[in-house]
């Protein structure tokens, strides 16, 4: 992986311009440290919020340490967290940055759940939390649960969205299935019916059955690899639908599977 950094701001989420590296949590924790030290340090009214939380300012590297502890019920947490995202929603960046200090724990977790892409996984999660803490309602009770949540779901639609195939997974043209016709035929054949479109049946018979690599491909038409393994999995989703729907002919059904190389299990 690259050793450079870069920013990462979702569309849509007046967020700050988080600094995103090999270890974005790290990043993150020190920038939660740098915010609650100093004269003016980023901080709660422990009395005002109640639940139990010391009567006093609690500064939110400590409060991160109140919520993990065991004695700490959903009530309290609950209230800390809407108050959170009142901050983050109403008074900029650091308050932004603080609540994801806040969660990193929750964040960790996460990004273990999602060991196994190869994708920038604490990177997308980070995004996928900054626009939470625009979006979930503060509502309703386990507040930080369901940012989590969000934030989850997002990174692995992100992820699986850009996960490359390994290179066993592509297909051998010689393996056809018998009397059905070459793969590029069928595939054909779906854009005659109108299942995907003529520049769908090209990237995927060119990276899958051509042996072309995706990057490439991306280049020839000018476009990142991440939008071409977008592209090629809506247009494998598709097919498999048609197939689902009976859109297609039996005989189709079999050599579509192993022209795409996707399983009905995945959708």
């Amino acid at each position: 992986m690259s050793k450079s950094v870069r920013s990462a701001e979702p569309a849509g989420v007046d967020a700050p311009r988080l600094v995103l590296g090999e270890q974005p949590f790290d990043v993150a924790a020190t920038a939660l440290r740098l915010l609650t030290t100093g004269p003016e340090p980023l901080s709660m009214d422990g009395a005002a919020l109640g639940g139990g939380l010391p009567r006093r300012r609690i500064v939110l590297s400590e409060l991160a340490s109140i919520l993990m502890h065991p004695s700490c019920g959903h009530i309290t947490s609950d209230q800390v967290w809407r108050l959170l995202i009142e901050r983050a929603r109403a008074d900029g960046p650091a308050w932004v940055v603080g609540a994801v200090g806040v969660a990193l724990p929750g964040l960790r977790q996460a990004a273990y759940r999602l060991r196994r892409y190869s994708g920038d996984v604490q990177a997308e999660l980070l995004t996928g939390f900054v626009a939470a803490l625009r979006t979930v309602n503060p509502a309703g009770a386990r507040v930080v649960q369901r940012l989590l949540s969000t934030a989850f779901t997002a990174a692995r639609t992100e992820l699986r969205a850009s996960e490359p195939r390994r290179e066993a997974d592509y297909l051998d043209s010689t393996a056809l299935w018998p009397g059905a016709g070459h793969p590029d035929v069928v595939l054909a054949r779906a854009v005659t019916a109108g299942v995907i479109t003529l520049a769908d049946a090209e990237l995927i018979g060119a990276t899958r059955l051509g042996g072309t690599p995706v990057a490439s491909y991306a280049e020839s038409l000018g476009k990142g690899a991440k939008a071409i393994y977008q592209a090629r999995g809506r247009a494998e989703r598709l097919l498999v639908a048609a197939v689902n729907a009976g859109l297609l002919s039996d005989p189709d059904e079999q050599v579509i599977a192993e022209a795409t190389m996707t399983l009905r299990a995945d959708f």
